[in-house]
Formats: structure tokens, C-alpha cells, sequence
């Protein structure tokens, strides 16, 4: 499902406005364009660029990517190129090929990093890599390939409504990354592997403290210091969850846990 919200339409218009020039010419059949479409032959920039924009409006979004690539082919140092090149990654991203779109974005971005719609372009690379997310028992490459790209919308434009939104999307990104941390720390859990399921669940409370795994990651924590035979620092993340998270079923269980082990791990209080 496509959760691309910068108003995508709006956009599009904005890109294109400066080449709706009335009485270009289109793409049509016969010698210049071939029975599918597909062939190409050399023409003036702007009905090139129309006939990419106009197969773009139809949703011909193979064609639309097509199209805009030889804009910048045939007409590499005209201002449309420029445009060109967004707009054939916005084309590629809409059809889910999303290296071509990141490799066309990345492409106008060395080229023209200082241009107004350069947070777009850093936008759209992270969406990208957004979209591909998957569950969390895969590799989370890509899901932190999403954080990184997302978190350098926001470093580089704070104020921009592409920043908005990548905060609110980050909130996904980092509960997918802190559930596969808990996955790898309960498997080594379950094997006895305490201070291998403590670094995982350590770096949950660390570094995705504000997701809503990290109840149980201290949970976890308390489990295996009681494992490791160090119950200070048991007592220390019970106290902690109970702070933090003292209406959770996480903090209840903890307690229980702490009160069997006698009252030198008490919580304290």
C-alpha cells in the first residue's frame, strides 16, 4: 500500500508548470514513436517533456520514467533536464521499482544539490526505502536504510513539511528495528546465551527507548541479571520498569520474578 502523503498531485504540477506551453506537439503513432511506444527519435525538449508529463497524468508510469530519462538523454544541459530526472524518479518510485527511482534521485541530487527541490528528492529516497519495510522477522536491512535516509530529511531541511512527516514515519521505523533486537534477544534468552540477550536488550532501552518494546526489553534485562546471578542490577531494571512503565504487565511480572528470588532483590522504594 502507498503511503506516500506529500500530496503527490500538487507536486506534480508543480514541477511541470513552467512547460505547459500551449501548441507543443505529443507523442503520437506512425515513424517517431512506433506501434508501442517505445521508440524514440530526437525532438525539441518541450514536446518531449510534455509527452512524458501527459503519459504521466494517464498513469503509463513505465513510459512516463522512459520518457523523462530521454529528456535528459537527448537535452542533458537544458533547465528541463533538471526537472526530467525528478520526475522519472517520482515515475519509478510510483511503479515500486525503487533503485531506479533512488539512482534517479541521487543522480539529480549530485547534480544539482543546492536546488529548491532538493528536499523532495532526499524525501523521496526515503520513501523508498520506507516502502520496502517488511516484517520483523527479516533481515531489517533496508529498515535501517529507511531510518538513516529519514533521519537526514530532518537533519538537513528541520522546518520543511517533508521533515514532519519523516518524524511521524521514523516512529514505524525504530519499532521495527527495536522488534527485531527483541527477537534476536529472546532467541538467545532461550538458549542461555544471557550476555548475547542482554546486549540486544540493552541496545532496545538505549536506542529505541521510546518504542513500545522497551517495557519488555527491561523486563528481559531484569530476567537474565537474575540469570547471570547479579540481582543489584536486576533490582536496578525492575526499578526502572517500574518507573517508567508502572501500570505495564511487564513491571507486574518483574516483581513477581523479583519477589521469588527473596527480599535482598527487593524493588525497594
Amino acid at each position: 500500500m502507498k503511503t506516500f502523503t506529500f500530496r503527490t498531485a500538487s507536486r506534480v504540477a508543480l514541477l511541470a508548470s513552467a512547460t505547459l506551453l500551449s501548441g507543443c506537439s505529443m507523442f503520437g503513432g506512425g515513424k517517431d514513436s512506433g506501434t508501442d511506444g517505445t521508440a524514440y527519435v530526437a525532438r525539441d525538449v518541450e514536446s518531449l517533456y510534455l509527452a512524458a508529463k501527459d503519459r504521466l497524468d494517464r498513469g503509463d508510469m513505465m513510459f512516463a520514467a522512459a520518457l523523462f530519462d530521454e529528456v535528459e538523454r537527448q537535452h542533458p544541459y537544458s533547465p528541463w533536464a533538471r526537472r526530467a530526472q525528478l520526475m522519472s524518479a517520482f515515475a519509478y518510485y510510483a511503479r515500486q521499482e525503487y533503485n531506479q527511482s533512488i539512482q534517479s534521485a541521487n543522480r539529480f541530487l549530485s547534480i544539482h544539490p543546492g536546488n529548491r527541490d532538493a528536499p523532495y528528492a532526499y524525501y523521496l529516497i526515503a520513501m523508498c526505502y520506507y516502502e520496502q519495510i517488511g516484517d520483523v522477522q527479516r533481515d531489517q536491512a533496508i529498515t535501517a536504510q529507511a531510518r538513516r535516509a529519514l533521519n537526514e530529511v530532518m537533519r538537513r531541511y528541520p522546518r520543511s513539511e517533508y521533515a514532519s512527516d519523516a518524524r511521524l514515519k521514523l516512529d514505524l521505523v525504530n519499532d521495527h528495528l527495536a522488534g527485531k533486537e527483541m527477537e534476536i534477544g529472546r532467541f538467545y534468552e532461550r538458549a542461555g546465551h544471557w550476555l548475547a540477550a542482554q546486549f540486544r536488550f540493552r541496545k532496545v532501552v538505549d536506542e529505541y527507548q521510546t518504542t513500545s518494546h522497551t517495557p519488555e526489553a527491561l523486563y528481559r534485562l531484569t530476567e537474565t541479571s537474575l540469570a547471570l546471578g547479579i540481582p543489584e542490577e536486576a533490582n536496578r531494571y525492575a526499578a526502572v520498569l517500574g518507573a517508567n512503565f508502572p501500570g505495564s504487565e511487564w513491571y507486574e511480572k518483574a516483581y513477581e520474578l523479583i519477589g521469588k528470588h527473596g527480599p535482598e532483590v527487593g524493588l525497594g522504594g
